[in-house]
């Protein structure tokens, strides 16, 4: 069963990422969610990010403000895909976290979602599962055709109003 791993560097992200896990309820799949900060427990990191794959995850979801180095130390010791949601600070309104989460040298690649974008992220994560598995892949097919159903309706209740 696909397995998805949700770190975040504190718990005051975890309002936010509640959307992906929604997400991943919503498509069947299992996952983990932890506090793991890339500056304050770095060991506790570097274990996790080196380890994950051998713990069955298959991709990690790494959400973290401000300087926003978590996904960066995930992706580069880890083989699995990382997808880095930086979170708004109320700093710089979370431009420095998307910087800092966007910005990686070569090599260590971190697929990057919007400022607070923890539904997107879990989205991507579940098309990336999808690629796996044809089970997956499916809802993921069925999801995107209600999607453009529901603008379908929404245009057509547009039109009425406005005739």
């Amino acid at each position: 069963m696909a397995k998805v791993a949700v770190v975040m560097g504190s718990d005051s992200d975890f309002p936010l990422m509640k959307k992906a896990l929604d997400v991943f309820k919503q498509f069947g799949i299992d996952y983990d969610v932890r506090v793991i900060s890339a500056h304050r427990t770095p060991d506790v990191a570097h274990d996790f990010a080196k380890n994950a794959a051998y713990r069955g995850y298959e991709v990690i979801i790494a959400a973290a403000g401000k300087a926003a180095h978590l996904a960066g130390v995930m992706a580069s010791m880890t083989p699995l895909p990382v997808i880095g949601v930086p979170v708004k600070s109320s700093t710089l309104d979370g431009l420095d976290s998307l910087l800092s989460t966007v910005q990686m040298p070569q090599g260590i690649p971190v697929a990057t979602v919007a400022i607070d974008g923890a539904y997107n992220a879990a989205l991507l994560a579940v098309e990336i599962l999808g690629v796996k598995y044809p089970e997956i892949m499916g809802k993921v097919v069925e999801y995107k055709k209600n999607l453009a159903e529901e603008v379908i309706e929404k245009d057509k209740k547009l039109q009425g109003e406005i005739l």
